[in-house]
C-alpha cells in the first residue's frame, strides 16, 4: 500500500513527541517513592523486551508507518495473538516506567499524550489493515489494542 500524508503527520507527531520526552524538565516533579522507582524500572525493562519481542514476531512488516509494507502478512502469533499493537504498549510502558523512576509528572503527560496519538495512529492504521487483510475484522474481535482482552465479544 502507498504512504499517505496521514502516514508522515503520524510518524512526524511521534518523533516530536518522543524528543519533547527527552528534554529534562523539572518543574513537574514530584516526590519520589523506593517502591515507584523500582516499579518503574521493572516496566520499562518489561516493555523494552516486549518490544524487542515484538519486532522481531514482526520481521519484515515492520515499519513506523501506519499503511502496512508490500507482500506484509497478518501476524496472529506471540504477542499478536493477543495485543494488536504491542510494539506501541512496550513504547508506553518503557516511558511510563522511566517517567515513574525519575518522578517526572513532565514526562509522565509526554506519554499520556504519545498514549492518545497512539489510540489515532493505531485506528488509522486498523483501517488500512482492514482493507489489507479481510480476516482482520475477526482478528480485531479476539485482541485487545494495547493490552489483552479479558473478555470476549
Amino acid at each position: 500500500m502507498k504512504k499517505t500524508k496521514s502516514d508522515y503527520v503520524y510518524v512526524g507527531v511521534q518523533v516530536l513527541l518522543f524528543a519533547l520526552y527527552m528534554i529534562p524538565v523539572s518543574a513537574l516533579s514530584f516526590s519520589n517513592h523506593i517502591i515507584l522507582s523500582v516499579l518503574g524500572m521493572l516496566l520499562l525493562v518489561l516493555g523494552i523486551v516486549m518490544g524487542f519481542i515484538s519486532m522481531l514476531q514482526l520481521n519484515t512488516n515492520l515499519t513506523p508507518f501506519p499503511t502496512p509494507v508490500s507482500g506484509s502478512k497478518l501476524i496472529e502469533v506471540g504477542f499478536y495473538k493477543y495485543i494488536r499493537h504491542p510494539i506501541y504498549t512496550s513504547i508506553l510502558m518503557v516511558l511510563f516506567g522511566y517517567g515513574m523512576h525519575e518522578a517526572s509528572g513532565y514526562k509522565l503527560l509526554v506519554t499520556l499524550a504519545l498514549l492518545l496519538l497512539f489510540f489515532f495512529k493505531s485506528t488509522y492504521e486498523e483501517q488500512k489493515l482492514s482493507i489489507r487483510f479481510p480476516k482482520y475484522v475477526d482478528y480485531k474481535k479476539r485482541t485487545g489494542r494495547f493490552f489483552p482482552k479479558l473478555f470476549s465479544n
